[in-house]
């Protein structure tokens, strides 16, 4: 190791514990193992959704940066829509404190855009390498969802084109000494557009000995959920993209078979308006005795591990979803999935061995739902066996530690590319 260049630099769009995510947590996982490793993982990001410019995360430090979005026109509303999901912000403070950084090995850049054309020209002044990880929504997203997460900026004048044009934010993907690919699909569609072949597939990992035990029964406890009940869990943001509104249809349809049955969602509340929906639809079905939203919950709540030992399946009915850190979470834990056969999550699940999947665009998506629900409440030793398959799958293919190694070494490839760039 070179002791003069030991920084590396994850540059997210943003990064706060209150509005948590699968990217935060691999960001935060990997800096960590970099620290094992004896490098020095520094996070900077935006001031998006904070409150503190600087603070430690996890051991990590983080430092936050003004920022705006360069349009005319956008409300407060706007402004938070776009804070929350696919904001393409600027902030020049923050390239300025990158491109000013000594002694650093590497810029590993966790968005595009003008954010990511500032972590490519700052690594370009600084004639480091820099590298991009694709977390979805690149190549592999629907145009639903890319509807919505523009609907902010509808009608809105944008001023910072030339910015985009001056930090090359359209060559970010062109130029990068490697892009990573965290979803199967994703790479095989950036295979095919990329005009290189620096492109790998390289999975988010869990942290298996942090899952393994958790207080399942003190969070039934606390939550009025009764030891015998069965307990279906969601966690992810609530927002359209991640569909909690067929778990609640197919858990309108469970609570006539299984009327002591609970549902839980956890998760920060991405799309106010999906919320409000899903809370309306609670009470027109009266199911506000059995289901309950935690929303706003940090990521180092220990609630959350408790969550998962309390359940007793984890429900992921995405309609996109680039990997799904989750799944492994809830393996992790012991505990089988139910998750939509849609992005990363084909590669991820093995049919009828470590969950089942359901399609969330057929009609009959609730129903067969509802059914797969019912086989886990009412065979508990299919429930054990696919839980203990999906624990076992866990711990020999996406430990952290080994997704780490390979990150090294997908560093090292990054290294020699910039150095043939020299």
């Amino acid at each position: 190791m070179n002791s003069a260049a030991k920084k590396i630099i994850h540059v997210p769009r943003r990064f706060v514990a209150e509005e948590w995510g699968g990217t935060e947590t691999v960001i935060l996982e990997i800096s960590r193992q970099q620290q094992r490793a004896g490098w020095s993982p520094e996070i900077y990001t935006s001031m998006a959704l904070a409150k503190l410019h600087t603070e430690s995360i996890g051991g990590v430090p983080v430092k936050r940066f003004p920022y705006c979005y360069p349009f005319f026109g956008l409300s407060a509303a706007d402004i938070v829509a776009l804070d929350k999901k696919g904001g393409n912000l600027l902030s020049l403070s923050l390239f300025n404190a990158l491109r000013r950084r000594e002694n650093v090995r590497l810029f590993h850049a966790h968005a595009l855009k003008r954010l990511g054309g500032e972590v490519r020209t700052a690594a370009r002044w600084q004639k480091k390498p820099f590298i991009v990880s694709l977390h979805g929504g690149v190549f592999d997203v629907p145009t639903a969802e890319l509807g919505t997460m523009l609907k902010p900026i509808e009608n809105k004048t944008e001023w910072g084109k030339p910015f985009g044009a001056l930090f090359g934010s359209r060559r970010v993907l062109d130029d990068a000494d490697f892009v990573i690919c965290v979803g199967q699909s994703e790479m095989d569609k950036a295979k095919k557009q990329l005009s290189h072949d620096r492109i790998a597939y390289l999975p988010n990992g869990v942290d298996c000995a942090k899952f393994a035990t958790g207080d399942g029964a003190a969070f039934r406890t606390k939550h009025g959920i009764s030891s015998g009940a069965f307990l279906a869990l969601n966690i992810s943001r609530i927002d359209a993209q991640k569909n909690q509104m067929l778990a609640l249809e197919a858990f309108a349809k469970l609570r006539m078979q299984q009327p002591e049955a609970f549902l839980v969602l956890i998760g920060p509340e991405t799309q106010p308006d999906y919320a409000k929906k899903l809370r309306d639809f609670i009470a027109a079905n009266n199911l506000g005795d059995r289901v309950k939203i935690l929303a706003g919950m940090r990521n180092d709540n220990p609630e959350l591990i408790q969550a998962f030992h309390a359940c007793d399946v984890f429900v992921l009915p995405s309609m996109h979803e680039p990997f799904g850190i989750v799944v492994l979470e809830a393996w992790s834990s012991g505990k089988p999935v139910i998750a939509s056969r849609v992005g990363g999550l084909q590669a991820l699940v093995r049919d009828g061995e470590t969950g089942f999947f359901i399609d969330p665009n057929s009609s009959d998506a609730a129903t067969d739902l509802a059914a797969k629900l019912n086989r886990f409440a009412t065979e508990p030793e299919l429930k054990n066996k696919i839980g203990a398959n999906g624990l076992r799958e866990a711990k020999s293919k996406y430990d952290w530690t080994e997704i780490g190694q390979q990150l090294e070494t997908l560093y090292q490839r990054a290294e020699e590319n910039c150095a043939k760039r020299k």
